[in-house]
Protein backbone atom coordinates (compact mmCIF):
# COMPACT_ATOMS: atom_id res chain seq x y z
CA UNK A 1 0.00 0.00 0.00
CA UNK A 2 2.88 2.12 0.70
CA UNK A 3 3.98 1.92 -2.53
CA UNK A 4 0.95 3.31 -4.61
CA UNK A 5 0.93 6.66 -2.23
CA UNK A 6 4.91 6.61 -3.39
CA UNK A 7 3.86 6.52 -6.84
CA UNK A 8 0.76 8.97 -6.37
CA UNK A 9 2.65 11.21 -4.32
CA UNK A 10 5.15 11.07 -7.42
CA UNK A 11 2.93 11.70 -10.02
CA UNK A 12 1.49 14.92 -8.85
CA UNK A 13 2.99 17.74 -10.74
CA UNK A 14 4.70 20.42 -9.39
CA UNK A 15 3.81 23.94 -9.84
CA UNK A 16 7.05 25.99 -10.00
CA UNK A 17 8.53 23.66 -12.78
CA UNK A 18 5.91 24.27 -14.98
CA UNK A 19 5.61 28.09 -15.61
CA UNK A 20 8.80 27.92 -17.01
CA UNK A 21 7.90 25.40 -19.84
CA UNK A 22 4.90 26.88 -21.01
CA UNK A 23 6.95 28.98 -23.26
CA UNK A 24 9.61 26.42 -24.21
CA UNK A 25 6.67 23.93 -25.02
CA UNK A 26 4.98 26.07 -27.73
CA UNK A 27 8.53 27.50 -29.50
CA UNK A 28 8.36 24.31 -31.66
CA UNK A 29 4.48 25.61 -32.08
CA UNK A 30 5.08 29.27 -32.75
CA UNK A 31 7.93 28.58 -35.21
CA UNK A 32 5.86 25.84 -37.39
CA UNK A 33 3.32 28.90 -38.26
CA UNK A 34 5.80 31.11 -38.73
CA UNK A 35 7.13 28.66 -41.46
CA UNK A 36 3.89 28.15 -42.89
CA UNK A 37 2.99 31.74 -42.83
CA UNK A 38 6.52 32.66 -44.73
CA UNK A 39 6.49 30.01 -47.41
CA UNK A 40 2.37 28.83 -47.87
CA UNK A 41 0.61 31.65 -46.83
CA UNK A 42 2.15 34.99 -47.66
CA UNK A 43 3.02 33.64 -51.03
CA UNK A 44 -0.37 32.53 -51.68
CA UNK A 45 -1.74 35.83 -50.97
CA UNK A 46 0.65 37.65 -52.88
CA UNK A 47 -0.55 35.70 -56.24
CA UNK A 48 -3.91 36.41 -55.36
CA UNK A 49 -3.72 39.81 -55.23
CA UNK A 50 -1.60 39.73 -58.45
CA UNK A 51 -4.28 37.74 -60.39
CA UNK A 52 -7.34 40.24 -59.06
CA UNK A 53 -4.84 43.17 -60.59
CA UNK A 54 -4.59 41.24 -63.44
CA UNK A 55 -8.45 40.77 -63.81
CA UNK A 56 -9.44 44.31 -63.23
CA UNK A 57 -6.94 45.94 -65.55
CA UNK A 58 -8.31 43.68 -68.73
CA UNK A 59 -9.17 45.88 -71.57
CA UNK A 60 -10.25 45.36 -75.15
CA UNK A 61 -8.35 43.09 -77.14
CA UNK A 62 -6.20 41.09 -74.41
CA UNK A 63 -5.87 37.63 -74.97
CA UNK A 64 -7.04 34.90 -71.91
CA UNK A 65 -7.26 32.05 -71.06
CA UNK A 66 -10.58 30.66 -69.23
CA UNK A 67 -9.74 28.39 -66.06
CA UNK A 68 -12.02 25.71 -68.70
CA UNK A 69 -9.23 26.37 -71.17
CA UNK A 70 -10.89 28.34 -73.59
CA UNK A 71 -8.51 30.67 -75.34
CA UNK A 72 -10.11 33.88 -76.32
CA UNK A 73 -9.95 38.01 -77.32
CA UNK A 74 -11.24 40.35 -75.20
CA UNK A 75 -14.56 42.24 -76.78
CA UNK A 76 -15.69 43.93 -73.98
CA UNK A 77 -15.52 44.51 -70.17
CA UNK A 78 -18.51 44.77 -67.86
CA UNK A 79 -18.10 44.94 -63.97
CA UNK A 80 -17.73 41.13 -63.45
CA UNK A 81 -18.55 39.84 -66.42
CA UNK A 82 -16.46 40.11 -69.47
CA UNK A 83 -17.50 38.98 -73.51
CA UNK A 84 -14.95 36.84 -74.76
CA UNK A 85 -14.42 36.30 -78.74
CA UNK A 86 -13.30 32.67 -79.36
CA UNK A 87 -13.27 32.67 -83.11
CA UNK A 88 -15.76 32.90 -85.82
CA UNK A 89 -18.93 33.89 -84.61
CA UNK A 90 -18.82 32.74 -81.07
CA UNK A 91 -18.98 35.38 -78.20
CA UNK A 92 -19.28 34.21 -74.78
CA UNK A 93 -20.24 35.66 -71.79
CA UNK A 94 -17.60 34.30 -68.70
CA UNK A 95 -16.96 36.12 -65.37
CA UNK A 96 -13.71 37.65 -64.72
CA UNK A 97 -12.96 35.33 -61.81
CA UNK A 98 -12.83 32.32 -64.78
CA UNK A 99 -9.69 33.86 -66.54
CA UNK A 100 -6.16 32.75 -66.00
CA UNK A 101 -3.13 35.22 -65.42
CA UNK A 102 -1.06 32.93 -67.54
CA UNK A 103 -1.32 34.61 -70.78
CA UNK A 104 1.99 32.40 -72.17
CA UNK A 105 0.39 29.99 -73.99
CA UNK A 106 -1.48 31.60 -75.97
CA UNK A 107 0.08 31.79 -79.54
CA UNK A 108 0.95 35.24 -80.82
CA UNK A 109 -1.39 35.79 -84.26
Amino acid sequence: MSNYFYLLVMAQPTGATGSGNALISLMPLILVFVVFYFFMIRPQMKKQKELANYRNSLKKGDRVVTTGGIYGKVVEVKDNIVILDAGGDVKLKVDKSALLKDPTDIEQK
